[in-house]
């Protein structure tokens, strides 16, 4: 959309002041703000698709042993269904020696500490204060990747400045923060305080000079998968996988991102300000285009297939008086994502020209 206003050249870094994601999101997020070696973004957005559709596969090998949910339950069991081989070099290749600090925007990547047990927040903003979370962008990737049951744990170390060592010991950051926007909002409103050169002063945070796009990899919520009934019945393996899902961990991402939704999504409407808020979520995947990781050619085609449906369907809001998502007739996803590109092209301009008159950015 950028493009179309702004030129070919035009890139998702150029125009947010902070980039998010968690899992693979956080891998988008590194991938999207990276500079090359022209000081520029890695990938446009554009890139992303053919990306996954050319590494999915190798990402997540298919089997093809004679019964191959049996065979992924056993390996399941003893260890992570996939070695992660294969993802690791390929983050280090894309990513090299680029560290957190050398984002082109600022960027939050959550990961979950199981050492410690406590979220490990990798921001950009952090950075004067905590130099130890100045890692690599591949381990950083690497560990917000690591879903329990799919990928193995990242271990990696970092230094700061006087030679302390910092141990890391993370899973996947959607543990913490399946739904990160909450936590970058968080991040940024910390620097809103009065007497930042940056940033108006004002007292409290004022969500109407907020721009938040939140993008979704989609769920099968609306499949009725279990009931009390079941799940009274359920020891730790019941828990751990019953028929072809895994109820705990669908239960704390799903809660995870539900939440988060439902908190912003009342601010917004209470502050009278809900277009500046846009979630984009398919609730409704059914049978093998939910999964995690069937990587085949057809179930890839098939995931691009509902991103492009999902463009046409109505934005969906939550109904405050029923706490439903439900979809709003006012515009279409698409529409949403047009208008928010602009607001962002002007605010980009406005930004530009304040520059070359020597004024500090103002976040909006």
């Amino acid at each position: 959309m950028a493009q179309k206003l702004d030129g070919e050249d035009a890139r998702i870094a150029d125009y947010f002041d902070v980039i998010t994601g968690t899992s693979t999101g956080g891998l988008l997020t590194a991938m999207l703000t990276a500079p090359n070696e022209k000081n520029r973004p890695l990938y446009a957005a554009k890139d992303i698709k053919n990306f996954y559709l050319e590494n999915s596969p190798k990402i997540f090998p298919q089997i093809s042993y004679p019964f191959p949910y049996i065979t992924k339950i056993i390996k399941a069991i003893r260890g992570p269904k996939y070695d992660g081989k294969y993802l690791h070099s390929l983050v280090k290749e894309k990513l090299g020696n680029k560290r957190l600090h050398q984002t082109l925007t600022n960027v939050v990547i959550p990961t979950f500490d199981i050492k410690a047990l406590q979220p490990a927040i990798f921001s950009t903003y952090e950075l004067k204060k905590k130099p130890s979370l100045d890692a690599l962008l591949s381990d950083i990737c690497i560990a917000t990747s690591a879903a329990p049951t799919y990928l193995p744990a990242h271990y990696f170390e970092t230094n700061d400045p006087s030679g302390k060592v910092r141990e890391f010991n993370l899973i996947d950051g959607g543990v913490a923060a399946n739904n990160p926007t909450l936590v970058a909002i968080g991040e940024v409103a910390k620097q809103i305080t009065p007497g930042h050169p940056d940033f108006f002063a004002i007292k409290k945070i004022d969500y109407g000079r907020f721009l938040v796009i939140s993008l979704g990899t989609g769920s099968s919520k609306m499949e009725e998968k279990h009931d009390a009934d079941d799940a009274a019945k359920w020891g730790i393996l019941g828990w751990l996988t019953s028929g072809r899902s895994t109820p705990l961990i669908d239960v704390l991402s799903q809660a995870s991102a539900d939440i988060v939704d439902y908190h912003l999504s009342v601010v917004f409407q209470t502050l009278h300000s809900e277009k500046n808020y846009l979630r984009i979520q398919d609730d409704k995947l059914n049978g093998i285009v939910s999964s995690v990781d069937v990587a085949t050619q057809n179930n890839l085609e098939n995931l691009v297939k509902v991103g492009e449906e999902l463009l046409k369907k109505p934005v969906s809001r939550v109904n405050l008086d029923t706490g439903i998502v439900e979809p709003s007739e006012q515009e279409t996803n698409e529409e949403a994502i047009r208008r928010f590109a602009k607001l962002l092209s002007e605010e980009k301009q406005l930004r530009n020209v304040r520059s070359s008159h020597g004024n500090a950015a103002i976040f909006k």
